[in-house]
């Protein structure tokens, strides 16, 4: 079953949806891994995950240069959220990822709804 949440996490970072809303969940909550065990794990995957993405939008020329600065400074959030990740408390660090989640559905939704009224008119 873990397999099948990997190859799900796969196309959803693929796709550049973050793989990890997928398979932190399925691993904290299927495997019974600790939070940061599970965020360990999905940043492992997510290598060669973001890898093999990177390469397809590169060859479709949908990569503008400008990104590599955001990607510099993402480099660095990472290192600050990896610390920050590996000091809090694994129970907290669960349910931030959790209220992160429920926001971000939220805020999903009223996007989507949005475009929903946009186009009917």
């Amino acid at each position: 079953m873990l397999a099948v949440y990997g190859l799900l996490a796969g196309v959803l970072g693929g796709m550049g949806l973050g793989g990890g809303t997928l398979l932190i969940p399925a691993l904290t909550l299927l495997a019974g891994l600790d939070q940061r065990a599970a965020q360990g794990i999905n940043l492992l995957a997510f290598l060669p995950m973001a890898a093999v993405a990177l390469y397809e939008h590169v060859k479709k020329k949908r990569i503008d240069r400008g990104v590599i600065r955001m990607a510099l400074f993402g480099i660095a959030g990472a290192g600050a959220g990896a610390a920050l990740a590996l000091a809090l408390d694994a129970n907290i660090l669960r349910k931030g990822f959790a209220a992160f989640l429920a926001v971000l559905a939220v805020v999903q939704f009223i996007s989507g709804e949005r475009s929903n009224k946009m186009k009917k008119r």
